[in-house]
């Protein structure tokens, strides 16, 4: 394969035809990085077929009678701590709001199809340094592998947490702690091409003669939100579109006064996540049975998720009304100087208003006249219909594997 052009020097692009040969493919050379392999073996776990690979080397011993106890480099999402982990997500070389410790640990404790996700964890002194959530190459692809594969937080960003005092140590911690765990690769999933952290990752690669290959790649909305929403807007709309969408405002008025909300507090968020899920459930999610409270563990993880990040203003949830009435809304993380759109959902009966777009006109102005925020990840699929037109700016997203 040809090689990408990289800052590092240290990405090398694959593009399989076929995954499951693809990933056979990686575990036939060498391990993680360099040094000794470790010995492994597999398990069966509770009789499900999963493989657990088991560590067969004992642990190492922390040297010194008067040494502190080791500290844990692997452990449940539930039993992290958690003042050490928001402690690094405030300094990380990269925001991820989906790896912001009450978003995981709820979608972890009872999301539907990701719970019980684990963390390498990496340490600079016995400061925490680095956190990446992972589940095995079995939970993420079906493949009986040694690899950890980053955990899925619902929303579709995999960028691990690394401290931006020295993000490439705490990568090449992570990665060897993946190796002593008997792991031959880390295969991350929807990480940003262009972000500081999968530049860390190559870094500590390239260091040891290595390559990050990139598994595939696509690319996604975003919005520059350092820029003047109404400028942005035109440009990406029309003047012709636009008086389009300020007719149908107008006609959407007849039915009440059209107005947007945006709820932050913890009370605020509590009724404003009710309508959402409430017009979540009354579209096409819930024909398709993908709708938060059409399931109990999706509608517990929501509830407990926004409310924790609402107390520490990591959550807004935007709602265009009419009238009183909730039409349009949608679920906003903030991590950092960046929001991550999260969830959409609006009323059919008013499709022909375009409810959506018109809130994520008002979404746009209201991110664009936020001095704390300069970027918005739509995390919204490639090509998405509505989103895309309205937020032009692209950003690349990979899934990445280190070997």
């Amino acid at each position: 394969m040809k090689c990408q052009s990289h800052s590092s020097g240290a990405l090398k692009s694959a593009h399989p035809s076929n995954l499951n040969h693809f990933l056979h493919s990686i575990f036939h050379g060498h391990p993680l990085a360099c040094g000794q392999r470790a010995v492994v073996s597999a398990r069966t776990v509770g009789g499900t077929g999963m493989l657990d690979i088991v560590k067969k080397s004992p642990d190492r011993e922390w040297q010194g009678a008067m040494s502190a106890p080791p500290l844990p480099c692997f452990q449940p999402l539930a039993h992290i701590n958690h003042e050490s982990w928001q402690a690094l997500c405030r300094q990380a070389c990269e925001p991820n709001a989906y790896y912001l410790p009450d978003w995981a640990r709820a979608v972890s404790a009872s999301a539907r199809g990701r719970t019980d996700g684990d963390a390498i964890l990496s340490y600079s002194g016995r400061e925490l340094a680095g956190l990446l959530p992972v589940v095995s190459c079995w939970r993420a692809y079906h493949f009986p592998l040694p690899a950890f594969v980053s955990f899925d937080p619902y929303g579709a960003l995999g960028t691990p947490l690394l401290a931006g005092s020295d993000p490439v140590a705490a990568a090449q911690n992570l990665m060897q702690e993946a190796r002593n765990r008997g792991a031959r690769s880390l295969i991350l999933r929807d990480v940003p091409l262009d972000g500081a952290a999968i530049q860390a990752f190559s870094g500590a690669l390239a260091a040891d003669g290595q390559l990050l290959h990139i598994l595939s790649e696509h690319r996604r909305a975003v919005l520059d939100a350092t820029q003047d929403s109404e400028t942005l807007l035109r440009d990406a709309l029309g003047a012709k579109k636009l008086k389009e969408l300020r007719r149908q405002r107008a006609r959407m008025q007849d039915f009440g006064a059209v107005e947007f909300r945006v709820a932050r507090t913890p009370a605020e968020i509590t009724r404003a996540l009710n309508d959402f899920l409430l017009l979540e459930a009354s579209g096409w999610k819930a024909a398709r049975g993908t709708a938060l409270m059409q399931h109990a563990g999706d509608d517990a993880f929501i509830r407990f998720a926004t409310q924790a990040l609402a107390a520490n203003g990591a959550c807004e949830i935007v709602t265009l009304t009419c009238g009183q009435i909730p039409v349009a809304s949608g679920i906003v993380l903030r991590h950092q100087d960046r929001a991550f759109w999260f969830k959409i959902g609006a009323d059919p009966a008013f499709a022909r208003f375009s409810p959506g777009v018109q809130l994520a006109l008002e979404l746009t102005r209201h991110l664009c006249a936020d001095p704390a925020i300069r970027l918005a990840d739509s995390t919204a699929i490639p090509n998405h219909p509505m989103i895309d037109p309205v937020w032009r700016g692209v950003a690349a997203r990979a899934a990445a594997f280190t070997k």
